[in-house]
Parts: structure tokens; C-alpha cells; sequence
């Protein structure tokens, strides 16, 4: 029992090593003897847990794909409505990526350099059907302009999304991700959103930001 535990840490901690250079370096600039030495562990136990970095990258995105879900699943039990669950996915999401280098190291895995294998669906798509589900219950329930374009509104957030992080890497710490997105909403609420709605979702950006900011000082 024992020596199975030991092993499950040896596994996360490499992981955890190669989604932070994989997030910081890139996949095509990152060797295994980077991760080998960035974890700590030896190469024998590298390679008794993955064969080969595709191994690590596809259990990175794995791993992500199984947070996001799981996200997802958190939000729709708190009965709230559709657009307010769609902001929370989103700022889940950004609290995720401030929390730990395994959703930053999967969303720049999904942006290029890693073969996304199946059954294991791109992370895109994975989000593109989340947020568009979201959409239309949104429309139903007045919260959006009834005439929006719903496949156009859930590309355009996952670009906005993925775009803010891939411009941020370099230039920003993790941390600010959280303004970042509130700063999306803020734009988007202002071109989907009635007037009459506005204020509410307004406020929730907002608020939903500072909570994350209050849950990185404790």
C-alpha cells in the first residue's frame, strides 16, 4: 500500500513538473530531461509511469478535461441561472489556472504542439458545447438578445478566453487572469445583454473576480 502511494506521488509530482514547463517553455521546447530534472526523479521513474512526453502531455490534457467537467457539474448544482453559470464556468476556469500549472500547461498543450488523442476530445470543443448549452438557456431565459448567433457568441468567448491567457503568458502573471476575464465580461455583457439585465451580470463580474482574489490571500 504504501509503495502504490509513493508511486501515485512520484506520478503527480511529474506531472505537475512538465505541465509547469510545458505552460512556462512549450511543448516542442521542453525534453524529458528537463522534466527529470525540474521534478526531481530520476529517469528510470519517468519512464516506469510514461513511456514517451506525448504520454505526459495527453494525461495533462486529461486531467484538465476531467477539472472542466467537473466545474461544470459544481455550477449546475447550484441552480443558478444559465448566463450566471456560464460566467462562474469561466471564472471557475481562471481560478483553476491560478491555482496550478496543469490547466495553464492544458490550454497551451490544446493552442499547438501536442496531438490531442482520442477518445479524449479537444478541450475547444469540450468548451465550445459547455458554453453554447449555456447560451441557449440564456436565450430562453431573456438574459441574451433573442436574435444572437449562438455558435458565433461560444467561439468568439472561447477565443476571447484562450486569447487573453496566450497573451498574458508572457507578459502577465497568472494571477491577473481573474481581472482579465472580468474585464471580458464586462465587454461582452454590454454587447449580448438587455439593458434592463445588465446590472445585475455587471455586478456578478465583478464580484465573481474578487472572490477569487479574497481565495488567493488566505
Amino acid at each position: 500500500m504504501a509503495r502504490q502511494l509513493r508511486a501515485e506521488q512520484t506520478r503527480a509530482t511529474i506531472l505537475t513538473a512538465a505541465a509547469d514547463l510545458f505552460d512556462r517553455h512549450g511543448y516542442e521546447s521542453t525534453s524529458l530531461s528537463d522534466i527529470v530534472q525540474h521534478a526531481h526523479v530520476t529517469k528510470g521513474a519517468l519512464y516506469f509511469h510514461f513511456a514517451a512526453k506525448e504520454d505526459l502531455a495527453h494525461a495533462i490534457m486529461e486531467l484538465q478535461s476531467q477539472a472542466s467537467r467537473r466545474l461544470a457539474g459544481e455550477v449546475d448544482e447550484r441552480g443558478c441561472s444559465s448566463l450566471e453559470a456560464l460566467m462562474r464556468l469561466t471564472f471557475g476556469l481562471a481560478r483553476l489556472s491560478v491555482e496550478g500549472p496543469i490547466t495553464r500547461a492544458g490550454l497551451r498543450l490544446a493552442t499547438g504542439g501536442a496531438e490531442v488523442r482520442a477518445p479524449l476530445r479537444h478541450p475547444f470543443n469540450e468548451w465550445l458545447d459547455l458554453i453554447s448549452r449555456r447560451l441557449v438557456g440564456a436565450v430562453k431565459e431573456a438574459d441574451l438578445h433573442p436574435d444572437i448567433d449562438v455558435d458565433a457568441v461560444a467561439h468568439s468567448l472561447v477565443s476571447f478566453f484562450v486569447g487573453t491567457r496566450v497573451v498574458g503568458r508572457t507578459t502577465e502573471p497568472p494571477t491577473r487572469l481573474p481581472r482579465r476575464v472580468a474585464e471580458m465580461w464586462h465587454v461582452l455583457i454590454r454587447g449580448l445583454v438587455p439593458v434592463t439585465r445588465r446590472p445585475r451580470y455587471l455586478t456578478l463580474a465583478t464580484r465573481l473576480e474578487r472572490e477569487i482574489r479574497v481565495y488567493e490571500m488566505q
